[in-house]
């Protein structure tokens, strides 16, 4: 019998891997882990009325490695340092117009949703890594627990829309994609962004992190 405290880890483990197999034999969009796997997780609790405190006991360790893995992203960039400082022009003023794009643009977007002044403030930093956008909902008044929501979604949203932006526009760069998802959907989009190629993987992993930095910077003096 599974105990409580292995099975957050046990279920997330088995229902990742079958999501991914099923991804391979049928490379469809709707079938990208990054959906199929927490859908079935949800309907799993409901069905079996399991307590989510209970699978969240195992689960906690698995969300640990999200530090482990963000620092991990430092290796290919790293690797790739001379292209990115190459661009390092072009990816900043790319970034802080994408940054401030994504604060005007959620701004707005809740305000004609007619949500309250704290909903506006938990949605507007949304398009960025949720350990930072939490901390800056604080700062800007807002529920970090709602801007989690937010983040999940934006890079949910961005891990799907995003390839298909790239295959519409005929993107052929590997920075210019990297940068794209990096920006609109943070760590979603960089795991996407690796799935293209490394060279993907690492712009995204530098617009995740300076994104947050610009932001960070800009909430201080402006919002």
């Amino acid at each position: 019998m599974i105990s409580s405290l292995s099975l957050g880890i046990v279920l997330t483990l088995f229902i990742y891997m079958l999501s991914k197999i099923l991804a391979k034999r049928y490379p469809y969009l709707w079938l990208s882990p990054l959906i199929i796997c927490p859908v079935t997780l949800v309907l799993f609790l409901s069905v079996f009325h399991v307590n989510y405190a209970t699978y969240a006991r195992g689960a906690h360790y698995i969300s640990l490695l999200l530090g482990p893995a963000t620092v991990a992203f430092a290796v290919p960039i790293y690797k790739n340092r001379a292209l990115i400082k190459q661009y390092a022009t072009a990816i900043l003023g790319s970034l802080i117009i994408g940054v401030i794009i994504a604060f005007t643009s959620s701004y707005f977007l809740a305000k004609s949703l007619n949500f309250s002044s704290q909903m506006v403030h938990s949605m507007m930093p949304r398009s960025i890594t949720t350990p930072i956008a939490m901390d800056l909902s604080t700062m800007l008044g807002g529920q970090p627990n709602l801007t989690a929501i937010f983040v999940i979604v934006t890079g949910l949203a961005g891990s799907i829309v995003g390839p298909l932006v790239i295959r519409f526009m005929r993107i052929r760069s590997a920075s210019a994609r990297g940068l794209l998802l990096g920006m609109g959907a943070h760590g979603c989009g960089t795991s996407t962004a690796f799935s293209i190629g490394e060279l993907e993987g690492s712009f995204a992993s530098v617009a995740m992190i300076l994104a947050a930095l610009v932001s960070i910077i800009l909430s201080i003096f402006f919002f």
